[in-house]
C-alpha cells in the first residue's frame, strides 16, 4: 500500500487543515491482561475461583484453541503537524501486507 510522506489534513490544536508529516511506528507487544486475553483465559477455565491461580497457572485446555495466525498486520500511522509539530495518531488500522511512503 503506498501512502504519501505528506498529507494535508485538519489539525486540532492549529483548528485548520496544514501538511502533516506521515510516519509509521511499531506496534507494542499485546498486554497479557487485556480484555481479549481475560476472555480467552475465562474460556479455557483459568481466572476462576479463589487462591492462588498464579496468574492463571493451568495449560490450555485442548478441545477450545484460537487458531491461524493473520497474514496482516494493522498500520499504526502518526501525522505530524508541519507548524505546531503536534503527532496525532489514526484511528482505525488499515490492514495492509507493506506500507510504503512515497
Amino acid at each position: 500500500m503506498k501512502i504519501p510522506k505528506n498529507i494535508k489534513r485538519y489539525c486540532r490544536k492549529c483548528n485548520k487543515h496544514t501538511e502533516h508529516k506521515v510516519f509509521s511506528v511499531k506496534k507494542g507487544r499485546p498486554s497479557s491482561l487485556s480484555y481479549g486475553s481475560k476472555k480467552r483465559a475465562k474460556l479455557r477455565g483459568r481466572a476462576r475461583g479463589t487462591g492462588n491461580l498464579g496468574r492463571y497457572s493451568k495449560s490450555a485446555v485442548t478441545k477450545w484453541k484460537m487458531t491461524g495466525k493473520k497474514q496482516t498486520k494493522k498500520t499504526d500511522l502518526r501525522y505530524q503537524c508541519s507548524s505546531c509539530n503536534k503527532i496525532s495518531v489514526q484511528r482505525a488500522g488499515i490492514r495492509a501486507k507493506k506500507v510504503e511512503f512515497t
